[in-house]
């Protein structure tokens, strides 16, 4: 199978899950489930949930208990794109080439939506009866990883000298925790020895700060219908380009993917689809 036949496959995967494990909009209450619903059917490449199942299949695993925790992660993005697009946050009306949350059902609902979300992602990861990988992405989504990369960004809003190493300690927090967390869950379900733990560890760190400079990127190169959200919005946010321009970026963005895929040695295989997963993350048009 080719990678982009592996992609859809695991992505229809990956969205039958979340069909059947997010509450039917039959279910009182019924605004706040057509909500949910909204946004994380409204398109997204699924990247961490696939990064969390192709990491458990690396590793020799198969089977289904990987989805439950492997959707847990696609619904604490949601949760968080949500309450990222708010009016206290970064005012976004337009995302996946849609209107926002907020827009279609009102701002409280909207933060329901995300709330209920956070707590049903929760509710899947205990599900796996291991309290490592609870912890690894609690880890990841609080004040010292998203939640603490989200309170630097809107400080560093505005702000007339942003230097480097504050730009990538958002990134890093902000979305790159996230990402790295998938790749852990997917190792962590399959009991990974310790020096591969390590190896994936550093591989999820680079792709996920390569993800967030490719999105810097896209928001002054790309196209509004290709990206699915507004861009050249991020003029006074803390962005790669800001800082170090456009080539610079694509430059650093290339180096931390060929340094992921330098982590992944230790597989001794062919071209695994992690690699290409790696390479997707900065060749992507979305």
């Amino acid at each position: 199978m080719d990678f982009k036949g592996y992609l859809d496959k695991k992505r229809k995967t990956v969205e039958r899950s979340l069909d059947s494990l997010l509450p039917s909009v039959k279910e009182k209450p019924a605004t706040v489930h057509r909500a949910m619903r909204y946004s994380v059917f409204a398109g997204g490449k699924r990247l961490r949930p696939i990064l969390a199942i192709a990491t458990f299949e690396l590793l020799g695993k198969k089977g289904k208990k990987i989805l439950a925790p492997a959707c847990a992660l696609e619904l604490i993005h949601t949760y968080s794109l949500i309450h990222d697009d708010l009016p206290c946050m970064d005012d976004d009306d337009l995302r996946r080439g849609k209107p926002t949350c907020h827009k279609v059902f009102g701002e409280g609902i909207a933060v329901l939506a995300g709330d209920a979300l956070h707590a049903l992602a929760f509710e899947l990861l205990t599900s796996t009866n291991r309290a490592d990988v609870v912890m690894k992405v609690a880890r990841a989504i609080g004040t010292k990883g998203m939640i603490g990369g989200q309170v630097a960004d809107l400080e560093a809003e505005g702000k007339s000298k942003i230097t480097l190493p504050e730009v990538r300690y958002i990134h890093n927090n902000k979305t790159g925790a996230l990402v790295r967390a998938s790749v852990m869950v997917g190792a962590l379900i399959a009991d990974a020895s310790p020096e591969k733990l390590s190896a994936l560890s550093e591989f999820g760190k680079n792709i996920g700060l390569a993800f967030q400079i490719t999105d810097d990127l896209l928001d002054v190169t790309g196209e509004e219908r290709f990206v699915g959200k507004k861009t050249h919005k991020d003029q006074l946010k803390a962005t790669y380009p800001k800082v170090i321009g456009v080539e610079r970026s694509k430059r650093t963005a290339k180096k931390l993917i060929q340094q992921a895929k330098g982590h992944l040695g230790i597989f001794r295989r062919d071209e695994t689809i992690l690699e290409k997963l790696a390479d997707f993350v900065i060749d992507r048009s979305f």
